[in-house]
């Protein structure tokens, strides 16, 4: 009898892990047809984005529509813009902070404004900039190290609800204590609130920050390079793309990227093992600050 018990318990588990395989193959033409669609319609290429990340994210959109599968959602996708504007938000990458990572921008005051100061003209290109945080990080970094009157920042996003953010300058002033924290552990020079005037429950960015800025939108995916920088950060972005699409992402930045010039990645990022990896000489290895060297 225990034998039978065991020999069915056993049939029972296979049935259910090729029913869950079923499942998952199923789950992943739903995918492929929904990031298919949205190319060929809208234009945003999705494909080949990581999939574990790309399948969370299209869930939460599932259930915040009220829907019961990714098929559902596509169809609203496909016939209602405003779902399609909201999926957007989702799958962009909006996770920031003032001088997020500090040990990052204390890096790169220390070892690459030395090397802006020689140029008489700096072209940065932030991509992937998110609503800005780190952009007036940058700007404020530039002006405290007086360089930013001949500095050009080229903050760009796929996303332009984010990029209106952007220009705004306007973030939560419940924010303000963390962001001060960072801002310190940054190098600071000054006092990091009067940078901003608080109103109600935010802070307002001086419009002297963004002198020097231009927001534009511009899709790593599709697009192509669109002038010549000396500076290129594209941080904790990479990581959200297949291997196939950071190798394409890495070499637009190779071809937009003068000689010598810097390229800033994400603490998860890396240029090793990337078919450019021999183009780079590493400046800050832990901090991921790279110069290009051929």
């Amino acid at each position: 009898m225990p034998f039978a018990l065991s020999n069915r318990n056993v049939v029972t588990r296979a049935v259910t892990e090729a029913e869950e395989q079923e499942n998952s193959d199923l789950e992943g033409i739903e995918v492929h047809l929904l990031t298919e669609g949205i190319y060929q319609h809208y234009g945003f290429d999705f494909r080949d984005y990581s999939l574990p990340s790309l399948r969370r994210r299209l869930w939460k959109r599932v259930y915040a529509e009220g829907l019961a599968t990714i098929s559902a959602l596509q169809e609203k996708v496909l016939h209602d813009s405003s779902c399609m504007e909201r999926l957007l938000l989702d799958l962009s990458i909006n996770t920031t902070a003032m001088f997020r990572d500090p040990s990052f921008y204390l890096s790169f005051r220390q070892k690459v404004v030395p090397l802006l100061r020689t140029y008489p003209f700096v072209r940065i290109w932030h991509a992937g900039c998110s609503t800005g945080e780190e952009v007036y990080s940058m700007a404020i970094l530039l002006q405290e190290e007086g360089i930013y009157e001949r500095c050009r920042i080229y903050a760009t996003d796929i996303n332009e609800a984010v990029l209106q953010r952007a220009k705004d300058g306007i973030f939560p002033l419940n924010t303000m204590q963390e962001n001060t924290a960072n801002y310190i552990a940054a190098g600071g020079h000054g006092t990091f609130s009067g940078y901003y005037t608080a109103r109600y429950d935010y802070a307002m960015f001086r419009p002297s920050l963004r002198e020097n800025v231009v927001f534009a939108q511009h899709n790593l995916v599709t697009d192509a390079s669109f002038n010549h920088f000396n500076v290129i950060f594209c941080r904790n972005v990479l990581i959200y793309f297949n291997n196939a699409l950071q190798e394409h992402v890495m070499q637009l930045f190779l071809n937009s990227l003068e000689m010598f010039g810097i390229l800033g990645l994400g603490k998860k990022e890396t240029v090793r093992y990337t078919s450019v990896a021999e183009n780079y000489e590493e400046l800050d290895a832990e901090e991921r600050l790279y110069r290009r060297v051929r």
